[in-house]
């Protein structure tokens, strides 16, 4: 029975000091691993935020570039029908869209989803005015048309998304 007792005696300390430093060096270590988690998330954030900006950047761009005015003075081309006109103005949206469609991936479903209305809207935009003029008319009647609807609109698609997009800019940064 001693040896049972003199062999508890030194059992016990020796558990009790084992889990101590069991659990001691498994906190560490978890504590380590979460600091390099954190770590690597930030390294990655570093990577991310330009690439971010620019995103930013380029759908600004993209949102300016579909302003009706600012569209029709690029795209008019004296001598254009209404009709080629309507199908450039078309064409140039889709195709700046479409150039910038990976864009999606660096901003929030909210910020994406202002960016395809104002495109969309614009495009509705367009072939309302588009619907309101003769089949002979000339690209500066339909030009005319589309500046009258966009002087009705109080707060135009993109104006929206633009500041949309400044806005969560400014919180995320």
């Amino acid at each position: 029975m001693d040896l049972f007792f003199d062999v508890l005696k030194i059992v016990l300390p020796a558990g009790i000091v084992f889990a101590t430093a069991y659990f001691v060096i498994k906190s560490f270590l978890d504590s380590e691993s979460k600091k390099r988690v954190l770590e690597m998330r930030k390294e990655g954030q570093k990577a991310v935020t330009p690439i971010r900006l620019q995103a930013y950047e380029r759908i600004t761009m993209f949102l300016e570039r579909i302003s009706p005015e600012l569209l029709i003075n690029r795209v008019n081309k004296s001598g254009m029908s209404a009709r080629m006109l309507q199908a450039e103005l078309l064409e140039t949206i889709r195709s700046e869209f479409n150039h910038n469609l990976s864009q999606q991936v660096y901003m929030s479903d909210s910020a994406w989803t202002l960016v395809k209305n104002s495109k969309e809207e614009t495009i509705k935009l367009i072939n309302l005015a588009s619907s309101n003029v003769n089949d002979d008319a000339t690209g500066t009647e339909l030009s005319k048309i589309i500046l009258q609807l966009v002087m009705k609109i109080e707060k135009l698609p993109n104006q929206t998304a633009l500041e949309y997009l400044k806005k969560e800019l400014r919180q995320s940064f």
